[in-house]
Protein backbone atom coordinates (compact mmCIF):
# COMPACT_ATOMS: atom_id res chain seq x y z
CA UNK A 1 0.00 0.00 0.00
CA UNK A 2 1.11 3.43 -0.68
CA UNK A 3 0.09 5.92 1.56
CA UNK A 4 0.59 10.09 0.42
CA UNK A 5 -0.31 12.56 2.91
CA UNK A 6 0.04 16.07 1.63
CA UNK A 7 0.00 18.53 4.80
CA UNK A 8 0.81 21.89 6.00
CA UNK A 9 1.43 22.71 9.57
CA UNK A 10 1.89 25.68 11.08
CA UNK A 11 1.61 28.12 13.98
CA UNK A 12 -0.75 31.05 14.05
CA UNK A 13 -0.05 32.63 17.39
CA UNK A 14 2.39 35.18 17.73
CA UNK A 15 4.71 33.26 20.58
CA UNK A 16 5.89 30.69 17.69
CA UNK A 17 6.08 33.47 14.81
CA UNK A 18 8.75 35.73 13.81
CA UNK A 19 6.55 38.48 12.12
CA UNK A 20 4.40 36.76 9.39
CA UNK A 21 7.14 34.22 9.03
CA UNK A 22 6.60 30.52 10.04
CA UNK A 23 9.77 28.84 8.11
CA UNK A 24 11.60 28.59 11.22
CA UNK A 25 8.64 26.34 13.13
CA UNK A 26 8.46 24.65 9.24
CA UNK A 27 11.99 24.08 9.15
CA UNK A 28 11.84 22.03 13.06
CA UNK A 29 9.48 20.12 11.55
CA UNK A 30 10.81 19.22 8.27
CA UNK A 31 13.66 18.17 10.18
CA UNK A 32 12.29 15.45 12.09
CA UNK A 33 10.59 14.37 9.22
CA UNK A 34 13.99 13.87 7.63
CA UNK A 35 15.37 12.09 10.52
CA UNK A 36 12.20 9.56 10.36
CA UNK A 37 13.78 8.44 7.35
CA UNK A 38 10.49 8.76 5.73
CA UNK A 39 10.40 10.20 2.14
CA UNK A 40 9.35 13.30 1.86
CA UNK A 41 9.12 16.57 -1.11
CA UNK A 42 8.89 20.15 0.39
CA UNK A 43 6.34 22.71 -1.24
CA UNK A 44 5.46 25.68 -1.16
CA UNK A 45 2.43 25.22 -0.27
CA UNK A 46 2.94 22.23 2.25
CA UNK A 47 5.19 18.92 2.41
CA UNK A 48 4.08 15.40 0.82
CA UNK A 49 4.96 12.20 2.66
CA UNK A 50 5.21 8.55 1.18
CA UNK A 51 4.35 5.79 3.96
CA UNK A 52 3.34 2.15 3.55
CA UNK A 53 0.36 2.07 6.21
CA UNK A 54 -1.89 4.70 7.19
CA UNK A 55 -0.84 4.23 10.70
CA UNK A 56 2.85 5.54 9.69
CA UNK A 57 1.47 8.69 7.92
CA UNK A 58 -0.71 9.39 11.04
CA UNK A 59 3.05 8.83 13.38
CA UNK A 60 4.20 11.77 11.12
CA UNK A 61 1.72 13.99 11.65
CA UNK A 62 2.10 13.25 15.39
CA UNK A 63 5.84 13.85 14.91
CA UNK A 64 5.01 17.09 13.26
CA UNK A 65 2.89 18.21 16.04
CA UNK A 66 5.46 17.74 18.49
CA UNK A 67 7.67 19.99 17.23
CA UNK A 68 5.41 23.17 17.37
CA UNK A 69 3.30 21.68 20.57
CA UNK A 70 4.92 24.42 22.99
CA UNK A 71 2.73 26.94 20.17
CA UNK A 72 -0.27 28.34 21.65
CA UNK A 73 -2.26 27.52 18.38
CA UNK A 74 -0.89 25.33 15.13
CA UNK A 75 -3.10 25.09 11.91
CA UNK A 76 -3.04 21.88 9.91
CA UNK A 77 -4.44 20.73 6.98
CA UNK A 78 -4.16 16.96 5.94
CA UNK A 79 -4.45 15.32 2.47
CA UNK A 80 -4.35 11.72 1.77
CA UNK A 81 -4.18 9.28 -1.53
CA UNK A 82 -4.35 5.51 -0.34
CA UNK A 83 -3.47 3.10 -2.76
CA UNK A 84 -3.18 -0.67 -2.83
CA UNK A 85 -0.64 -2.34 -4.64
CA UNK A 86 1.40 0.61 -5.04
CA UNK A 87 4.98 1.82 -4.15
CA UNK A 88 7.30 4.85 -4.61
CA UNK A 89 4.29 7.29 -5.72
CA UNK A 90 6.46 10.17 -4.78
CA UNK A 91 8.11 10.07 -8.04
CA UNK A 92 6.56 7.57 -10.16
CA UNK A 93 2.93 10.28 -10.58
CA UNK A 94 5.27 12.87 -11.38
CA UNK A 95 7.37 10.41 -14.16
CA UNK A 96 3.96 9.20 -15.64
CA UNK A 97 2.56 12.72 -15.96
CA UNK A 98 6.11 13.94 -17.28
CA UNK A 99 5.86 11.34 -19.97
CA UNK A 100 2.47 12.37 -21.19
CA UNK A 101 3.73 15.83 -21.55
CA UNK A 102 6.00 14.48 -23.71
CA UNK A 103 4.32 12.95 -25.84
CA UNK A 104 2.15 16.07 -26.60
CA UNK A 105 5.30 17.75 -27.03
CA UNK A 106 5.83 15.67 -29.65
CA UNK A 107 2.50 15.65 -31.44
Amino acid sequence: MSVLLEFAMFPTSDNCREGASVSKQVAKILDAIDKSGVAYKLTPMGTIIETATMKEALEIIELAYEQVKDCERVYSSLKFDIRHNSANRLRTKIESVEAHLQREVEK
